[in-house]
């Protein structure tokens, strides 16, 4: 994995201390006690992908059959859907993590300039944050895989190694959510935000071929990360692995690479100035 990889560098080269990551994440299990509010939004970010699942890829399915996808195989439209819903919930729960709370922390409570009157550094502060944000969209995706399991959607294998390809998911999207939110002016650039993740969501493949749209569209929705996401998880999930499926992770592994990166340099401008 390259963020492990980048760790591990920047380890040995003693930019980073794990003792300090882990105290960064310490500091968000803590705020679990604050009291039962964080729990219901926490089991909150969990029901929107299965209730989409249940209403669209279980009862639109019943009216729209089987769909023969383009290696020729025949499948069900909830097995098509399903592994959509499930790269979506990987990335619903990193952002949520490293968006709305994240801005928060960093604007308004100034969490992280607290931090920063300790030893921990701000490039410390975005891994513990991203491992934070793993943690949470890691909690949805185990729980998702088991229903998919249980509904006859996925095979237990399937699912085995589904699982740590949410995991890639999460933490691409958790960095290029850190990214944003070092950027964000205020709370109304979240309705930005916000629009162009429901339209990812809408429009990556997740409830129909991306060969049903127009030329033009199709394209576009091949540069959006989502669609690799959900390609490589449904693959997976699917049977169908090819090099196509290394393609995905890497285009993902390159986006958590460059957020993770700038993250931290822009926390050094914000904070540090």
């Amino acid at each position: 994995m390259v963020t492990t990889l980048i760790t591990g560098t920047a380890v040995r080269a003693g930019l980073v201390s794990p003792s300090r990551i882990g105290a960064v994440i310490n500091r968000n299990i803590g705020a679990l006690r604050s009291g039962p509010s964080y729990w219901l939004v926490l089991v909150s970010g969990f029901f929107e992908p299965l209730l989409y699942l249940l209403s669209i890829g279980i009862g639109v399915g019943a009216l729209v059959g089987d769909l023969t996808l383009r290696d020729g195989s025949v499948v069900s439209y909830a097995m098509f859907v399903a592994p959509a819903m499930l790269a979506t919930s990987a990335m619903s729960g990193a952002m949520a993590e490293t968006t709305f709370n994240f801005f928060f922390k960093m604007k308004y409570v100034r969490t992280f300039d607290a931090i920063l009157a300790t030893p921990v550094r701000p490039f410390e502060i975005a891994l513990g944050e991203l491992t934070w944000a793993i943690m949470r969209g890691s909690l949805y995706t185990a729980v998702f895989l088991m229903i998919m399991v249980a509904m006859g959607l996925a095979s237990i294998g399937g699912a085995l190694l589904a699982f740590p390809a949410t995991i890639l998911v999460g933490f691409a999207f958790g960095a290029l959510g850190m990214a944003i939110s070092s950027m964000l002016r205020g709370w109304q650039d979240f309705d930005i935000l916000m629009t162009s993740q429901f339209a990812l969501f809408l429009f990556s493949g997740t409830f129909a071929p991306i060969s049903n749209y127009p030329t033009v569209f199709e394209v576009l929705i091949r540069i959006t990360p989502l669609w690799h996401a959900v390609e490589m998880v449904r693959a997976i999930t699917l049977g169908t692995i090819g090099w196509a499926t290394l393609g995905h992770a890497a285009y993902l592994a390159g986006m958590m690479a460059i957020g993770l990166f700038f993250t931290g340099r822009r926390l050094e401008k914000v904070l540090l100035k």
